[in-house]
C-alpha cells in the first residue's frame, strides 16, 4: 500500500512544482505545473487542489518557487520579507475556511525576522527559507503517517467484540487531500495495514462528487474493500449494517472542538450520535485554530451555484433554479467522540488545553 505517482497530488523539487488536476479525476491523470503564487490562487480556488494540508502545502511551495526564480529582483533581506508576507496574505484570499494555509503563513511569517539577524547576505537569506518551506513537504506525510496510528489504535480499542470493523467516511481525505497517506482515509489505510477492516463505506459527496470520483480512485488503487454510497442513504446504512465508527477530515477545529468540514459532515455526525456509533474526526494540529473559540466564528465558504447545477458542464438541474452553496458546515463539539491528531487521540473538551501543553514543550 504505497503512494505512488498515481496519488501523489503535489511533485515538487526545488525550482519545479506541479499538481495533479483534481478536477479530471479519475478520468485523466494529468498534472498542472505551478510556476507563481498566481498559478496556486488559482489552482486553489478552482479546487483543482483541494484538501486543507494539500492547499497549505501547494500554497507555500508555489512561494517557494517564485522567490526561487526571481532572486535577482531583490536587493534587500527587508524586500525579501516583504514580497513573502504579501504573497502569503493574497494565497489565504483563495479559499476562505481551511486554517492550515493561515497556520502555514503565520509560522512562515514568524520565522522571517528571526533567519534575518542570521543572514544579511540576501541570497543565504533566501536559500535558507528554502529548505525552511520545504519542511512543510515531509512533515505533513509524517503527520498523517502519526494520525493514522493513532486513530487505528483508538478505534480498535473501542472495538470490543474483535471483529474486523466496518467504517464510514465522507468527501476525500487520502493521498489526494494530502502530501500522502492522509487523515481519515489514512486512519482507514492503517486499519487495513492492520488487517482490521472489513469494508469502508463512503460517500458520494455531492455536490462535488470528492467520493465517488477521488476516494473511489485512492480505494481503487489500494485494494481496499469498499463501498459507494449516495450522500441521503448514511441514516438507513447505519439503521440496516453494522457500522463500528465514522471517520472524517477536518478545514478548521476551533479551540472547543466545533468542526467544520465539507458539507454533509454535520448530518452524518447527527445520524451516528442518533444510532450509538462513534465519530472521529482526524486532523492535523494545523487545522487547529485556537484563535476562534466556537464554530460560530468561522466563515463559511460560498461556492458557485454551477458547481451544484452542472456536472463536467452538463446541466443536472432546472435553467433558473436557486442555489444555496455552501461548502462546509459545523459539527458542534458534542456530537464528536475524538480528534485524532498526529500527537494522540483528545475529547473535544480536552483539545485545548492538551494543544496548548504541547506548543509549551515545543
Amino acid at each position: 500500500m504505497q503512494d505512488d505517482q498515481t496519488l501523489k497530488a503535489i511533485c515538487y523539487q526545488r525550482g519545479s512544482l506541479s499538481i495533479l488536476d483534481q478536477l479530471k479525476l479519475p478520468d485523466e491523470s494529468s498534472y498542472i505545473p505551478i510556476n507563481s503564487v498566481d498559478d496556486a490562487w488559482k489552482a486553489i480556488h478552482t479546487m483543482s487542489i483541494r484538501g486543507a494540508p494539500a492547499i497549505a502545502v501547494c500554497g507555500v511551495l508555489s512561494l517557494a518557487i517564485e522567490l526561487n526564480n526571481s532572486r535577482s529582483k531583490f536587493d534587500s533581506v527587508s524586500s525579501v520579507q516583504q514580497f513573502v508576507t504579501a504573497e502569503l496574505n493574497y494565497l489565504l484570499t483563495a479559499r476562505p475556511t481551511a486554517v492550515n494555509l493561515t497556520d502555514a503563513a503565520k509560522t512562515i511569517i514568524d520565522y522571517l525576522i528571526p533567519l534575518s539577524n542570521k543572514h544579511g547576505n540576501v541570497s543565504s537569506y533566501i536559500d535558507e527559507l528554502l529548505v525552511f518551506m520545504e519542511q512543510f513537504l515531509e512533515r505533513d506525510l509524517a503527520d498523517n503517517r502519526s494520525i493514522g496510528r493513532y486513530g487505528a489504535e483508538a478505534i480498535c480499542q473501542n472495538n470490543t467484540n474483535h471483529k474486523k470493523l466496518n467504517v464510514l467516511t465522507h468527501c476525500n481525505t487520502g493521498s489526494l487531500a494530502t502530501v500522502g497517506f492522509g487523515t481519515a482515509l489514512g486512519v482507514i489505510r492503517q486499519l487495513a495495514v492492520n488487517d482490521a477492516l472489513q469494508l469502508v463505506y463512503f460517500t458520494e459527496t455531492r455536490p462535488y462528487n470528492q467520493g465517488s470520483r477521488l476516494t473511489a480512485y485512492e480505494l481503487l488503487h489500494d485494494r481496499i474493500p469498499h463501498t459507494l454510497i449516495c450522500d441521503s442513504m448514511a441514516g438507513f446504512l447505519m439503521q440496516k449494517e453494522p457500522i463500528h465508527a465514522v471517520i472524517v477530515g477536518a478545514d478548521r477545529i476551533t479551540a472547543n472542538g466545533d468542526t467544520a468540514n465539507k458539507i454533509g459532515t454535520y448530518q452524518l455526525a447527527i445520524l451516528a450520535k442518533h444510532h450509538h456509533i462513534p465519530f472521529y474526526v482526524a486532523a492535523p494540529t494545523t487545522s487547529i485554530d485556537l484563535t476562534k473559540q466556537t464554530g460560530n466564528e468561522i466563515v463559511i465558504e460560498q461556492r458557485p451555484s454551477r458547481e451544484m447545477t452542472s456536472i463536467k458542464g452538463i446541466n443536472i438541474a432546472a435553467e433558473g433554479v436557486q442555489v444555496w452553496n455552501p461548502a462546509f458546515d459545523i459539527t458542534p463539539a458534542h456530537l464528536i467522540t475524538g480528534i485524532i491528531t498526529e500527537h494522540g487521540v483528545f475529547k473535544p473538551d480536552e483539545l485545548e488545553e492538551k494543544l496548548l501543553s504541547l506548543k509549551e514543550v515545543q
